[in-house]
């Protein structure tokens, strides 16, 4: 009986031949506890125990100080940040692995606490209502503030500077957060987005900040080491409410994004059941992969069979796995061996030091005496 599984077959995306398709997906783990939110040893152990990836796309990390909006979140913008990030992708490439970082700006889900008592930036002025997470514990969000031009033009600006960064700091690529709720989503939803200028009002006016912002960071590197992450269907939560406008949107931006040489489009399946609303998409890849001519990864609780399956059905390239990569660091290596899987423990995922870090076991320590 044939042991092989599409996860495990190599993958080229852009100039990098990868060695599966079993992708780690971006996690936020809120260990960069330190002034200077720059990732240390604790970071390069975490992702040097998870390079049998094909692909690790890292935490997201803030492109500017006005990005962020959780605690102890590493940013790419500051010198010393690309510092401790060269010690992650050297960690990363000395296992043969490969890393793209996650480029992210929270806008309105953040906190005035963040920001000197300033509100947080957004497309327009209306409050998430959601909850944010400040150094002082959960806090209400507040309405922010409606970015000006000049201040968009600065995000884009942060944006390539956060991937000019990335280049310095070793990494093989970068992907554009433009989703579950934060800033890019906020502008491109109707709910959330109710500018009059040229950044409002039609798709191509909301979508118009994604397609400048690859634009700037093609200035300093090749398209295919850009890829973007996308949630269709997501809708209450997060913040993000969808309309009879949502699923148009993104399959013009999905369309436009046929447009460039990317490495990849991450998209996301619904993260609730949405089955019921008309106006919205219950089966992501399937909408998109005849939609998108690049490589598909697919992400939310698969496990190894869907995993396989989904990728045999041609509807997805590769495939983004989370939890699963938090608890069982050396994953390929389990689908491979049909190894147990570990569980994972929720109560550690955002705490900081190793507790649930760094001290999940690897298949060959757990098969020691």
């Amino acid at each position: 009986m044939s042991t092989k599984q599409a996860l495990l077959e190599p993958i080229q995306v852009g100039d990098l031949n990868l060695s599966n398709r079993v992708w780690m997906a971006p996690m936020t783990r809120s260990r960069a506890a330190n002034p200077e939110n720059k990732p240390f040893e604790i970071h390069a152990k975490y992702y040097r125990q998870r390079a049998s990836a094909g692909l690790i796309i890292t935490e997201g990390s803030q492109i500017s100080k006005r990005a962020v909006g959780y605690i102890n979140t590493p940013g790419i913008y500051s010198q010393e940040q690309v510092e401790g990030w060269k010690k992650v992708t050297k960690a990363v490439h000395e296992e043969n692995g490969h890393i793209f970082i996650q480029l992210w700006h929270v806008g309105r889900i953040s906190h005035p606490d963040f920001h000197g008592g300033e509100l947080p930036l957004a497309p327009s002025a209306i409050n998430p209502n959601e909850k944010s997470y400040t150094p002082e514990g959960f806090k209400e969000t507040v309405t922010p503030k409606a970015m000006s031009l000049e201040e968009i033009k600065q995000t884009i600006e942060d944006f390539k500077n956060g991937a000019k960064n990335a280049m310095k700091a070793g990494f093989d690529g970068v992907e554009i957060h433009s989703s579950n709720g934060y800033l890019l989503h906020q502008f491109f939803s109707a709910t959330s987005n109710v500018r009059t200028d040229e950044y409002g009002g039609s798709i191509e006016n909301r979508t118009k900040i994604l397609f400048e912002i690859i634009e700037a960071i093609k200035e300093v590197m090749p398209e295919n080491k850009i890829g973007v992450r996308l949630n269709p269907s997501l809708n209450g939560v997060f913040g993000m409410k969808a309309d009879e406008k949502t699923i148009p949107t993104f399959d013009y931006i999905i369309n436009k994004l046929n447009d460039y040489n990317l490495a990849y489009l991450h998209l996301s399946e619904p993260f609730t059941d949405v089955s019921d609303i008309p106006y919205l998409e219950p089966n992501i890849a399937k909408r998109y992969r005849p939609i998108y001519k690049g490589t598909l990864v697919i992400n939310n609780a698969f496990d190894q069979e869907k995993g396989n399956k989904i990728i045999e059905e041609g509807l997805a390239d590769a495939v983004a796995f989370g939890k699963l990569f938090i608890s069982n660091p050396d994953l390929p290596v389990r689908f491979e061996t049909n190894a147990p899987l570990e569980e994972w423990d929720q109560s550690t995922f955002y705490t900081p030091g190793e507790k649930g870090y760094t001290d999940y076991p690897l298949v060959e320590e757990t098969n020691v005496g």
